[in-house]
Formats: C-alpha cells, sequence, structure tokens
C-alpha cells in the first residue's frame, strides 16, 4: 500500500432507516457507497469540514446522541472498499482497522487518550480522533506491521489484536455494567465496521 493512500468507502448518512412514531420507514438506510476516499481525505474532512463540523454539533447537542449520530452523520468502512455496506460486496483491503475506546469522562481526557494512541510506538495510528459524542477517540491502526492482512478473516483478526493490546496496554475495561470506565468497543469486529466521520480540528495524522 502507498503511503497516505489507504482507500475505504465513503457513506452518506443515514446508516439505518429512519422511522416514525408508528415504525414506518421515511428514510430507508444508505446502503451504496457515495465515493471511494483515501485517508488524507478523511482527514481533511474531519479537520476542516464546515458541514461536518455543523452536524457534529448537532450531534452532541441531541438528546440522544446514539440516534442523532445515525440520521445525521456521514460514514466510512475503514477496513476497505466495498460495492456496497456488506461483506459480501468487499472490494480490497485498505490496509487498515479500526480501534474505538468509549466513554470517557471528560473531552479532556479523549485530548489525553487521542495523543497516547497515537503516539504508541506498536499501534502507530495514521489517524485518531474525537468520536461523534465527544467523550471516545477512534484510531486506524495500519495493519502492514500486523501482518500483511488481506482477507476478511485476517483483517478481523488484525482489528481484534489490536483492540485487546489496547485494552491491555491501557488498562481499559470492557464490562458493560461499568459505565465510568474507558471500554475498548468490541462490538461489530466486522470487516464492513462502520466509523462515523465527526469534526476534530486537532485530529492528529501521520505522514508514513
Amino acid at each position: 500500500i502507498m503511503p497516505n493512500d489507504y482507500r475505504m468507502s465513503y457513506f452518506m448518512p443515514p446508516i439505518a432507516p429512519i422511522k416514525d412514531k408508528q415504525g414506518q420507514i421515511l428514510t430507508p438506510p444508505t446502503l451504496s457507497p457515495f465515493c471511494e476516499v483515501c485517508i488524507e481525505q478523511v482527514f481533511q474532512m474531519i479537520t476542516s469540514n464546515e458541514d461536518l463540523r455543523l452536524l457534529t454539533e448537532q450531534v452532541r447537542n441531541a438528546p440522544d446522541i446514539r440516534i442523532a449520530k445515525t440520521r445525521l452523520l456521514p460514514y466510512v468502512t475503514p477496513c476497505g472498499t466495498f460495492s456496497r455496506r456488506s461483506g459480501k460486496y468487499f472490494l480490497s483491503p485498505s490496509g487498515l482497522v479500526i480501534v474505538d475506546l468509549d466513554h470517557f469522562r471528560s473531552y479532556r481526557e479523549t485530548e489525553e487518550m487521542r495523543r497516547v494512541l497515537h503516539d504508541d510506538p506498536l499501534l502507530r495510528p495514521v489517524l485518531t480522533f474525537i468520536s461523534p459524542s465527544g467523550l471516545g477517540v477512534k484510531a486506524f491502526v495500519p495493519t502492514y506491521h500486523l501482518s500483511t492482512a488481506t482477507s476478511g478473516k485476517q483483517i478481523t483478526e488484525c482489528m481484534s489484536w489490536a483492540m485487546q493490546y489496547v485494552e491491555t496496554a491501557y488498562n481499559t475495561e470492557t464490562s458493560v455494567s461499568s459505565e465510568t470506565k474507558t471500554k475498548v468497543d468490541f462490538s461489530g469486529k466486522d470487516l464492513v465496521r462502520s466509523c462515523f466521520l465527526s469534526h476534530d480540528p486537532e485530529a492528529l495524522f501521520r505522514n508514513i
């Protein structure tokens, strides 16, 4: 993979169907990608796209952040490109996996963890940024130094390894009972795992 050319699919919202109070679908989920983007474009979008800044603000002020982000925010598939949002339609690997940390107590804690993850000598993420909630951190970790992950199975194994490594190295908590402890999000360790984009002007990018 060429430096900075980690390529992934970019989708417009919503990720899930938007329904009315009776359960009728008003807007179906977006299943086909809008375009293909490289990691540098994702970084530019996160740090300087005005629309994304306004949408992120809207999500953070929403009564239910979880629902708001599924309706409002664009998202990417960090593990690679797809012709449709399903593992069956996998086109090619990006050379990246995603590690997601959630439930920090303050924005300051997320800022600290963004730096810590970025500086981790083993992970060396290409992009590290703060999640839509403002209380989580996402890191896009290259797989080249873990293994040449090309098949779906190898990629998901790399993702599991990276998540477990972060959990062990930073003593985070995965038990759902303890809401106050930081948690590695192990849900959706599949190939087509989506990552919502959110505005973070201080996102960290590594030129490799």
